[in-house]
């Protein structure tokens, strides 16, 4: 009774890919498997030549804005190296570095596990093969030891010979007693 109270749980598998939550969780492991999605698909767009462009025309856009805009509209200083940019890229940066890493570790995850399944899908096909492999071989004895059709030819051309050999000296003896008898 305890043992069917028990949650099943597998360890062995990725947070998405498990077949219950873990103890306590609840709808957390839900938001968390949503997050996990979430950056994903942020590193996935950051890793496109699109973002790489896009990054480029914001970082001329603003160096072009705060260079050449009259004194007034400008918000980042020329003369101190455009510091709100570096603190804007920087960020950036700081947030994309664990995106990314996060990202690559449900990307190990997945690997692992297909990994996993391939292993056994392998260990089947090789047992499959095996099995295969005997009953191949068992075939080959067992139609080694069946009768050719050269065999069976020989066998009743033996057979034949057999039989006019009964029946020829059959022959032989009723007109061999046939001579013997004398004439009256």
């Amino acid at each position: 009774m305890a043992r069917n109270n028990r949650v099943d749980l597998r360890l062995d598998a990725p947070k998405g890919l498990r077949s219950s939550n873990l103890v306590g969780l609840g709808r957390t492991g839900h938001s968390r498997d949503r997050f996990g999605r979430f950056t994903e698909a942020i590193a996935r767009g950051m890793g496109t030549p699109w973002f790489l462009l896009g990054l480029t025309l914001f970082a001329v856009s603003w160096i072009s804005w705060n260079t050449l805009a009259p004194v007034a509209w400008r918000f980042d200083s020329v003369a101190l190296g455009f510091i709100a940019l570096t603190l804007v890229l920087s960020m950036q940066a700081s947030y994309a570095a664990p995106m990314i890493l996060l990202a690559q570790n449900r990307q190990d995850d997945r690997d692992r596990v297909q990994f996993e399944q391939d292993r056994q899908r392998a260990e089947r096909t090789l047992a499959d093969t095996e099995y295969l492999a005997r009953e191949v071989v068992a075939l080959r004895i067992a139609i080694r030891d069946m009768a050719s059709k050269d065999f069976i030819r020989a066998e009743l051309r033996t057979l034949l010979e057999h039989l006019d050999e009964r029946s020829h000296p059959a022959d032989e003896t009723t007109t061999s007693t046939k001579e013997s008898r004398p004439t009256a």
